[in-house]
Parts: C-alpha cells; structure tokens; sequence
C-alpha cells in the first residue's frame, strides 16, 4: 500500500489531520535539505511536499520564486532532488514524501526514467503543477506502473465537472488551492473554504489536502475543522530565507511553526 494512502488511514482512525510542510529542495543550502526535513518530522509533520526547483514557478509567489531561486544558484537540479530523497529514505522509511514541481524538469528526464528513478528513491507521490488532468496520459500511464500517487490541484473556481475529472484520476489525495492567486498571497476566508470543501467531498472519497493562505497556527487549526490535510508552504519558506546563514536558528524556528500548528490542529 501507498505510504500517503496508509497514512491518511492511521490518521482517519486516530481522528487526527495530516500536517504537510512544502520546502524547497536544495534552499537555502542543499546540504541542510535532508536535516531539514527530519526537523519537520520531529516537529510533527505527517507528509512532506518537496518542492522541486524551477525556473518559472508561475503559480508560486516571490517568497517561493527566491528558493527556487536559490537552490537553482547552487546546481540543484530534478536528479540532485532525487538524490536527496534518497539519502532521507536512509534513516525514514515511514514518513511520505510528495514531489511538487512543474512538467518541464519530468519531461527532460524523461517520463520512464523519472518514475523509475523515483520509486527508487523512495517518493510516494508526484504533484505537477502546470499538467492538468486531461493532458497527464502519458504519465499516468507511467506512473501506474509504479505506487507513486498522481495528485492534481482544484482551486476555487473549478466546476463540479472539473472536480469530476480529477477525481477520477488522483490517487493520495486531492489539493486545494484555497485561493485565486499565487502561493503566499492573500489571506483565508474559511467560511468560504467550508463551502467548497463540502462541494468536493460530494464528488471524491479521497482525502481532501488545503493550501495557500496557511501562516500561522490559528489558521491551521480552522482549515483542520474541515479539510483532512493542511498545507503549510511560503510561511515556512520564508522563515528559511531569512535565516539561510544559521542552520541551528533556522531549523529551531521552522520546527517551533511546525510543532505550534500540530499542537492547534490536534486541539481542534
């Protein structure tokens, strides 16, 4: 079984939400990535999205554009991220692990070799943001080979249909992108979010992930009342920018973020 799949089911048994931290591989110094992400694990992370750099992340902010930014800088390249997820898989076998990125890195791979090469490296799951459902044949096709989930983003101005046709392909669970923009913009309007929320659940089992907009442990928690999953993403991101040159400080101060929205959302 699926990591992401046996993990939403212990949590759904336990009656608790997953806590999924996005960071950036490679920012702010690829050497601290794999540190990194076992802080957030210990911190109480229960899935991981690792962003993959790129150099036109249209659908992400300035916070998220300076990392990508970053790690690009330094040579971080898809198969270095490959090689990082490796090396966490050395001392984690449990926590899942979610690739986010765009098309262009997969396609110069290469479909074949990239999903190869990601099973071997222990990923659980590919979020590409800039494929929609109904181009994503081939690497579906791909992917189905392997127990690598496909997951597919909605956003607030998807028509039931649209919700239809991800469904019927995402496996993990679905991301809701809880507002019109790019990541680390705007603020939640919950109310709304509970609405739409209500209207995905109508047309999908799978568990139902939300981000965007997420910044600080009291909006965890109200996202947590309905979704299945929270997404903490240019909060955590930022934190990191500004405290590139002190790993000790940087690691404290995502981890202590981290650890304050677990503790809300489980008091929920």
């Amino acid at each position: 079984m699926n990591r992401l799949t046996s993990r939403f089911q212990n949590l759904r048994r336990t009656g608790r939400k997953a806590l999924i931290p996005y960071i950036t591989a490679g920012d702010p110094h690829p050497e601290l990535t794999v540190p990194m992400l076992h802080k957030l694990v210990q911190a109480g992370a229960d899935i991981i999205e690792l962003g993959v750099p790129f150099s036109d992340p249209m659908a992400d902010g300035p916070v998220v554009q300076k990392a990508c930014e970053r790690a690009l800088a330094q040579g971080v390249s898809l198969r270095q991220v490959l090689q990082l997820v490796t090396a966490f898989r050395q001392d984690d076998a449990d926590t899942p692990l979610v690739l986010m990125g765009y098309l262009n890195p997969i396609e110069a791979m290469g479909y074949g070799h990239f999903v190869h090469a990601a099973a071997e490296a222990g990923v659980d799951g590919v979020l590409t943001v800039d494929l929609p459902p109904e181009e994503a044949h081939d690497l579906l096709t791909v992917l189905g080979e392997t127990e690598i989930a496909p997951i597919f983003l909605l956003a607030p101005t998807s028509s039931a249909e649209r919700i239809r046709q991800v469904a019927a392909v995402a496996k993990g669970y679905v991301y809701y992108v809880s507002l019109k923009g790019v990541t680390g913009s705007a603020s939640l309007d919950v109310a709304e979010l509970d609405d739409k929320i209500a209207a995905i659940r109508a047309l999908t089992n799978l568990p139902i992930g939300v981000g965007f907009g997420i910044k600080d442990a009291t909006t965890a928690a109200a996202v947590a009342r309905t979704a299945d999953a929270v997404v903490v993403g240019s909060a955590l991101v930022s934190l990191m920018g500004e405290l590139a040159n002190d790993a000790q400080a940087m690691q404290q101060a995502v981890s202590a973020v981290v650890a304050g929205m677990r503790q809300a959302m489980d008091d929920v």
